[in-house]
């Protein structure tokens, strides 16, 4: 069965296409018009093994928050549509990835329940190039939102910003993938005690 995911969001502010699917080759085709922030979408395809397209225009004249958060929204609507009735998958996944001297630890249960737990270093660059430091943990509120999953992510330490983000993608990314495998010692069984996920 096909585990593919796509929202079309469209306001005032942004036209958003997303489309995932959770059992591709990590084959990525992003534009937001916020180089950093395609960079890192790019990072949660390929390190997730997700096909993943995403196309954004927004009111970039203003400034990239709205191009930004509305991607997410659509990103983690997509993500809960693809992941269907989630039957047979093992819902937890964990990944810690270090990159150079930053240090990011992801844990996500694909619970039907939105929370987000998020640190990270503090006084952080405020810019990379025109995305805004302080966005990051705005893109996990919103994809959380959406997904309905609970994400826990803790950066202990780093100096990059860049490294800082990037690091917590990646290990975002591979959590993700582990945990919405299909495990092949649960085929047709909801991995949830209360019948419901």
């Amino acid at each position: 069965m096909s585990r593919v995911g796509r929202v079309e969001r469209t306001t005032k502010e942004t036209s958003v296409v997303v489309e995932i699917d959770l059992d591709g080759t990590g084959k990525v085709d992003v534009s937001t018009g916020v180089g950093f922030y395609d960079h890192m979408l790019d990072q949660l395809g390929r390190h997730g093994l997700f096909d993943l397209t995403v196309k954004t225009e927004g009111d970039l004249h203003i400034d990239t928050h709205h191009t930004i958060e509305d991607t997410a929204l659509a990103l983690g609507a997509a993500f809960r549509q693809a992941l269907g009735d989630k039957v047979g998958i093992y819902r937890f996944g964990n990944c810690t990835v270090p990159l150079d001297e930053s240090l990011a630890q992801v844990t996500v249960d694909l619970s039907g329940r939105p929370y987000l737990v998020h640190t990270e270093p503090e006084n952080l660059a405020p810019m990379i190039g025109a995305y805004d430091t302080t966005m990051t943990r705005h893109i996990f509120e919103s994809f959380v939102a959406q997904a309905q999953i609970a994400l826990h992510i803790h950066v202990p330490y780093g100096r990059n910003a860049h490294h800082v983000v990037e690091c917590q993608f990646k290990a975002l990314a591979r959590a993700l993938r582990y945990a919405s495998e299909r495990d092949p010692r649960a085929a047709g069984i909801l991995p949830s005690t209360k019948g419901a996920l």
